[in-house]
């Protein structure tokens, strides 16, 4: 008898990874199971668990946390699972990033970069390793850049006549005062939009501080927790009390009648009193951006063009650029490691200062 058409099951698709990085990094840092527990042991996994999380900063979190997220959404459209980490499969991943489709363009070589960075920490929050310098990842990704990558586009920067202006658009209310120290402390220091909000009034004031001031005689100095490891930034004071950050800072802390815990905070509704609530880092994009348009800065452009000229960068590239002082002082007052990444920031200087051609002789 002949038998008719078996059906066949539908394979089943493959098991995503939809754990968070965090709950990933929990199951990572866990004791062995061959080790008995006991109450010491399990606080340090806890506290080992902390640090973990700590090694990173939360935007960067964030941002890894998306990279994850976009990466299983396209393994499981093409049915495939995202672990173990597969070199091969991480390539291809790649090629569709860097190719136009109808749906979206193709994604930019900086863009790229940081999608595989996120990947490894990822994988790495999952005890597993992407070897990044496996062929398929290598040769794709050259040829990648080979074939789309463009100069880096800076953002301009905010020079001292820029910031003299766009600091008069302020008011002399509580919101103008605090808005007026950020962009003064952040310009004479070359500070992050990170760092600038990181900052308490004194150590240890909170459990999530990025640093703290010293307001001295001659100036204020801050301690900084960089990406890079703690360091010092002196901040002298200016030549007039309408554009010292110093003065501003001290101007700030009287009429805020604040003294403890983070330095910027947000302000009440009805603006007179300082809460203590940490101000986020978009703020300083957002204030930077609005005082460029109201000083009429580049009113040359179109407003849409304007805003994104500037960005937090702005203030570091402005001292940068602005400082006439030895080189060597701007590279440690912005913590590079090098002139080079410093001469990067600067958007005004002699690039012919040294002449190489005369001194060879021609």
């Amino acid at each position: 008898m002949e038998q008719g058409p078996q059906m066949v099951k539908p394979a089943k698709p493959p098991k995503q990874d939809t754990r968070t990085a965090a709950h990933a990094a929990d199951t990572a840092l866990a004791l062995p199971t061959d080790v008995a527990g006991s109450g010491n042991l399990e606080r340090l996994v806890d506290t080992a668990r902390t640090y973990a999380q700590a090694a990173a900063s939360d935007n960067t979190r964030k941002a890894y946390a998306r990279d994850w997220a976009h990466f299983t959404r396209w393994c499981r459209m093409k049915g495939i699972s995202p672990l173990p980490a597969a070199p091969a499969m991480i390539a291809l991943y790649l090629t569709d990033l860097a190719t136009p489709t109808d749906n979206s363009p193709a994604r930019s070589v900086s863009t790229i970069e940081r999608r595989l960075s996120g990947l490894g920490w990822n994988y790495a929050q999952r005890g597993d390793t992407l070897d990044r310098k496996d062929w398929h990842i290598v040769s794709v990704l050259a040829g990648i850049k080979r074939k789309h990558a463009r100069p880096p586009v800076q953002k301009e920067a905010i020079l001292a006549q820029d910031i003299r202006a766009m600091i008069a658009t302020l008011p002399y209310d509580l919101r103008g005062l605090r808005d007026r120290a950020i962009l003064l402390l952040g310009y004479a220091g070359g500070l992050r939009r990170s760092e600038i909000v990181a900052l308490d009034f004194a150590r240890d004031d909170t459990p999530d501080n990025g640093g703290w001031v010293e307001i001295l005689d001659q100036g204020v100095v801050l301690t900084l927790n960089t990406k890079t490891g703690w360091r010092e930034v002196e901040v002298a004071r200016g030549s007039s009390e309408q554009t010292c950050p110093v003065h501003a800072l001290e101007q700030w802390r009287h009429y805020s009648k604040r003294d403890f815990g983070p330095l910027f905070v947000r302000i009440s509704r009805d603006g007179n009193r300082a809460l203590d609530a940490r101000l986020s880092d978009k703020h300083v994009a957002r204030l930077i951006k609005q005082t460029v348009l109201d000083a009429g800065i580049r009113s040359d452009l179109p407003e849409k063009e304007r805003l994104a000229l500037y960005s937090g960068h702005s203030l570091r590239a402005g001292l940068a650029s602005s400082a006439e002082a030895d080189e060597r002082h701007v590279q440690h007052q912005l913590g590079h490691t090098s002139a080079e990444m410093t001469r990067r920031y600067q958007r005004r200087r002699d690039r012919f200062r040294v002449n190489l051609t005369k001194a060879a002789g021609l």
